[in-house]
């Protein structure tokens, strides 16, 4: 047997962000009827590089499916060594004897499912007549959360992105002519001026303080807190999550890495403050949006289930195109 590389340029043709929406609210499905084996994350920390390295193993039962995530953490690679700020390598791997099938590349397939989660929370969570976007930050993360809000939502009147640099006009360059009949997209220049009157709000940065101020939302918003996914991060002033349903994607990783980490530790809010995970309201065991006017907030920690899900889309259409590379390992 054989093992099949794949480079992350080559995910990076297998993937679309429709199949792998489809894939990850299956996983979230699969999370709600406990039939999933997906210990939490476990992290190890370079504080001397302001960086950290994870390890996601994850096993979906009904599908035989499994797989083993390394992704890295490092806010500064780009200015440092010209590297992303993510990079990660995912092993497919064969349930019924263990076999490596498949080593790919996992920056784009990571970017994709991390999307793909906010996509599903919007979905439950937001308004249906949701019409303006505020994103905070402009990474790659940012661009993947607005392909699945559109994919979802099919366009918005206008969607506003800010960040501390020049990357939000790379934002507009690169996805204004990608998305020209879907939204108008324009630069904040605040953070202000970007979540004001919107519908929906992605947080999307490294942040270890609030950027998002209880006085800048209006009732009715939804956000997607993505950037949190460590100890010590966060994006939003514990007073909007006093005011909102809160929904985690896993409970034991909110609590140690999520949006509510922060505040969990300083008893600002309590467990007992957290709504669902998202998985629960998925398969109807609890409602998602109630009212018009209340605030919903999604906490996105990153769930190894997601990368099984979009490895094996990965997979099985790289073996049908010939994409990749086969190697001996054993």
């Amino acid at each position: 047997m054989e093992t099949l590389l794949l480079t992350d340029e080559e995910v990076k043709q297998l993937l679309s962000m429709n199949e792998v929406l489809q894939a990850v609210e299956n996983a979230f499905i699969e999370k709600g009827f406990k039939r999933v084996q997906m210990p939490p994350k476990v992290y190890l920390f370079y504080y001397n590089h302001e960086g950290d390295l994870r390890v996601m193993p994850s096993y979906l039962e009904k599908y035989e499916l499994s797989a083993v995530k390394i992704v890295n953490s490092h806010p500064k690679n780009r200015e440092k060594y010209g590297l992303p700020t993510v990079m990660a390598i995912v092993i497919l791997i064969d349930p019924k004897n263990g076999f490596p099938l498949a080593i790919m590349g996992g920056k784009t397939l990571t970017e994709m499912r991390t999307g793909a989660a906010g996509g599903v929370a919007a979905k439950y969570l937001a308004r249906k007549n949701s019409k303006i976007v505020g994103i905070i930050g402009a990474g790659a993360q940012a661009k993947t959360q607005l392909a699945s809000l559109i994919e979802v939502y099919k366009g918005f009147e206008e969607v506003r992105v800010w960040s501390p640099d020049e990357t939000k006009e790379q934002f507009i360059a690169e996805l204004q002519p990608k998305y020209v009949d879907a939204c108008k997209i324009i630069a904040a220049k605040t953070i202000r001026e970007a979540v004001e009157n919107a519908d929906i709000i992605v947080t999307a940065t490294p942040s270890r303080q609030p950027l998002v101020m209880n006085d800048m939302i209006k009732p009715g918003v939804h956000f997607n807190c993505i950037g949190a996914d460590a100890p010590g991060k966060e994006e939003l002033d514990p007073n909007i999550l006093k005011r909102a349903k809160i929904v985690v994607d896993d409970l034991e990783q909110a609590i140690h890495s999520g949006e509510i980490n922060v505040p969990l530790s300083k008893g600002i809010i309590t467990k007992k403050d957290v709504y669902a995970e998202l998985s629960e309201i998925v398969i109807g065991l609890k409602p998602g949006r109630e009212k018009n006017e209340e605030i919903t907030v999604f906490t996105s920690t990153g769930l190894a289930i997601q990368d099984a899900v979009t490895a094996e889309i990965a997979y099985h259409k790289a073996i049908k195109k010939n994409i990749g590379k086969f190697i001996k390992l054993f």
